[in-house]
């Protein structure tokens, strides 16, 4: 499976880039990123891309891929809605647009987030506009789409949280994680886990398009 990611600079991209270098599901990882991840690879290739609404310029790139693992994405704090939609939905349809072109066999796994809300019209603004994303990725002629809506996530591997403010909140209660995992399951996920999710479902597909953290966690049996 040819994958390309988007994101792998972030906690969660960088999970699933280690999982897809991990994987002997995955030949090759294509790496649109802004800035280079520092990591080498036989199966890896890297395109810095400034402006990843506009791919044109990689075009040929994105031919033949067999999956996208749709990893970028912001925090909406501090952010308002028209600059949140912009990143969150403007850039990501841009992508799977761009995607569909070269490569319409594709199966599209997008990251969104527990409490996202489906039906694109509630008042939490970060959820509203997630919502709206996923309902047009699923609205896409794609192979399949999935989306993938984590809740805590526990880096692993040496991965460490964009942002001063979280890396100190992980330092805090990253270490009770143990406790949160046996006390919520259904909420509670790593970024191997995660990203071996991610994996199965654009090689192996899952049981439903919307995909919990119970379903994130059952896709990926093995190592926490």
């Amino acid at each position: 499976m040819k994958v390309v990611l988007f994101g792998a600079t972030g906690m969660v991209g960088q999970g699933a880039l280690l999982e897809c270098l991990r994987s002997p599901d995955v030949e090759a990882v294509l790496c649109v990123v802004r800035r280079p991840t520092g990591r080498h690879h036989e199966k890896l290739r890297e395109v810095v891309q400034a402006d990843v609404s506009d791919l044109s310029a990689i075009g040929e790139e994105l031919s033949g891929a067999d999956a996208c693992l749709y990893c970028l994405g912001v925090s909406s704090v501090g952010m308002t809605e028209a600059d949140y939609r912009r990143i969150t939905y403007d850039t990501t349809i841009a992508v799977a647009r761009a995607l569909l072109e070269r490569s319409p066999g594709l199966t599209f796994v997008f990251v969104s987030g527990a409490g996202t809300d489906g039906t694109g019209r509630g008042r939490v603004m970060w959820a509203r506009v997630k919502g709206e994303t996923e309902n047009a990725l699923l609205g896409m002629p794609f192979k399949a789409a999935y989306m993938v809506r984590p809740g805590y996530i526990q880096p692993r591997d040496g991965i460490q949280a964009s942002g001063r403010a979280i890396r100190v909140l992980y330092a805090l209660f990253g270490p009770l994680y143990p406790v949160w995992r046996r006390l919520f399951p259904r909420h509670v996920t790593t970024t191997r886990r995660l990203g071996r999710a991610m994996i199965r479902a654009a090689r192996h597909g899952a049981p439903k398009p919307v995909l919990e953290v119970q379903d994130i966690n059952a896709l990926a049996p093995g190592p926490d």
